[in-house]
Formats: C-alpha cells, structure tokens, sequence
C-alpha cells in the first residue's frame, strides 16, 4: 500500500518546538553573550543563571537549527544570521519582535480554537484585558512599549527599502506617514528620494523613539516627526500618505473612516501608499499571509485581504487608481490615487 508522505505533517507537529527553542535562547540572553565572545556552556550558564547540562541541550538544539555554531574548544558562537537580527546591538535586530512573539503572541496563540469559536481577538482571555484596550498591553510599560516598538522596527527594516521601491515616488514632495512608529518607512523613502521629505505622524509616546532612530539615517534632517492620532487630530499637510501595517488592525468601519479621512486631505493628483501582506485573490495563499490574518484574528479587531478587497475599500473612499505589487520582502504594495 502506497502511503503520503509524512514529511509536512511531522514537521507541523514540531514547528512550535522549534519557534520556542529561539524564543528561550533569546530570553536567557544567549545571542547578546555570544555577540560578545564565543563562550562555554559552564561561562553562559553562569551569566543566565542556568542549569548547566540542560543550557547544554538548549544550545545544542539551538545549534542544530543552524542559529549558533560549537568550535573544538566547547565554545559557541552565533551564526551571521543571529549575529544580525537576534542580537539586540545589531542595528537589524529583530529581537524585540522575538521577546513579543514568546511573550505575547505565543499565550494568545494557544487560545486559537476559541477565537475561531467566538470571531474575537484573545486579550481577555490571555492577559484580563477588554477589547476596548486593544493596544494598552503594547504599551503597558515603558519598557514593553520600546520592545514592541523595537520589534516593529526590526521588522520594517526588512521590508520598508523594498516597499519604498514598489513604486516611483521620485514625483511626491511630501510624504505623511501615518503610525509610523519608528520613522523606518520614513528614513528609507528619504534615502532613496533625494528630493522628498517626510513626516512620522504617531503618538506622543512613540515619537521620542522615532526621534532617536531618525538621527541615525543619512535622510534625517529631512525626516520630521508630529505628534497626534491619526483618527482623531488633524492629518499633517501631504501629497502621500503612507499606511504601513495599520489597515489589517481594524475592522471596516475603521478602516472606511481613516481612508475617508486621508482622500479628504490629499490634493488632486496626491496619492496613498499602503504597506500590508497580500492574500492570492482566491485566498489560498500565501502561507505567510493566512498566518498573519489568524494572527490579526487573535491580536486585534483586524485581517489581511486580496488586492481585490483594497481595491473595494479605496475606490469607495474617492480613490480612483489602484495598483499592487509583491515586493518580494514580508510586506506588499498598493498605491492608490486620488
């Protein structure tokens, strides 16, 4: 008897174990002390407080999924991959995203089954917050609003350049980004348009962030930062509005409200630059695009859609040409003109 092969769902039964695995090791700081030096495993035990022999399976696992390396003296070392974006000195670090995956998205991940039962995000359920305070645990703290922050940051850095290219922008003068948090879609845009300038339009609380990470682009002194809420203040005077990552966070009478708002703004001839993760138009792709429209059921009052279902939301706000396109980084591109 000729049998399917295993292979995709024995991988699935693990992929958790692996995502935990990373999530630890950050945790215990393992990828901060080996950018450092390499170490041993009695050395890192010792600076994380831990058990010796099992630190010793972590890092071995942590090996063998390719993230750290182990010389001829017992020394670990990262790989570049973590040196890059798992050690929080790397200016690409996507180590604030990690910390908010383990602490935040993997509770509310184990609650899938009753988001799909109830249609409703799981903030209640996993940390005793309503729905109405769909954002306090992202910036509860200090500290969990840098990371969360941080993590957002690392994450646009790899899609921002690229989303930024999509389209010729090379004809707008003034660029709004709306929720811009750390200024990353802003200072890249700027980068490669040597004639635009631009503004991070967020919350007081994020702006002091975007401040200090502005600085390091080579665009800063054209990067300005206001701050307001872009439901509720006045929008900054623009000729593009930039969304990145907002739109899938609301449902559509938010999202009709917000697009309502920018097309009232914008001059003639002004356009809308929006950042999100398309589905296929049939909705059976891409992976990473359902996961990430699961992840906006349990997170948040949002999804991710098709090109099609944009195109829907825009014109009916007064927008009249809209174009996508895969950029071949975590996030897409849509621009629409008014």
């Amino acid at each position: 008897m000729n049998r399917p092969d295993p292979a995709p769902i024995l991988d699935l039964i693990e992929a958790f174990r692996r995502s935990k695995t990373m999530f630890a090791a950050l945790s215990f700081g393992i990828f901060d002390q080996l950018q450092r030096e390499p170490q041993t495993p009695e050395m890192l035990a010792r600076r994380t407080e831990t058990d010796v022999d099992a630190l010793r399976r972590l890092l071995d696992a942590v090996a063998a999924l390719g993230l750290i390396s182990r010389d001829e003296q017992n020394r670990y070392q990262n790989s570049p991959a973590a040196a890059t974006y798992l050690a929080k000195q790397s200016p690409l670090s996507l180590a604030g995203y990690v910390k908010y995956s383990n602490e935040v998205l993997f509770p509310m991940w184990n609650h899938l089954e009753d988001a799909v039962r109830e249609g409703s995000n799981r903030w209640e359920q996993s940390f005793g917050l309503t729905s109405g305070a769909l954002f306090d645990r992202f910036f509860h703290t200090e500290e969990a609003m840098r990371t969360f922050l941080m993590g957002m940051h690392g994450f646009g850095t790899l899609s921002s350049p690229a989303v930024a290219r999509a389209f010729d922008l090379g004809g707008f003068r003034r660029l709004v980004d709306l929720g811009g948090a750390t200024g990353h879609f802003a200072c890249a845009a700027c980068e490669e348009y040597p004639r635009l300038r631009a503004v991070v339009f967020d919350l007081p609380r994020v702006i002091a962030l975007a401040r200090e990470l502005i600085r390091k682009s080579p665009a800063a002194e054209r990067v300005d930062c206001i701050a307001g809420d872009f439901f509720a203040d006045s929008l900054p005077e623009g000729d593009l509005y930039v969304l990145g990552r907002i739109l899938h966070d609301w449902p559509v009478v938010k999202i009709r409200e917000l697009l309502h708002r920018i097309a009232h703004r914008l001059p003639a001839g002004g356009a809308l630059l929006i950042a999100e993760k398309l589905l296929d138009e049939d909705h059976l792709g891409p992976v990473h695009a359902h996961m990430q429209s699961l992840n906006m059921l349990i997170c948040t009052e949002g999804r991710e859609r098709s090109l099609r279902e944009y195109r829907e939301l825009l014109v009916n706000a007064g927008f009249r040409s809209v174009e996508g396109v895969s950029t071949g980084s975590p996030l897409d591109a849509i621009l629409a003109r008014k």
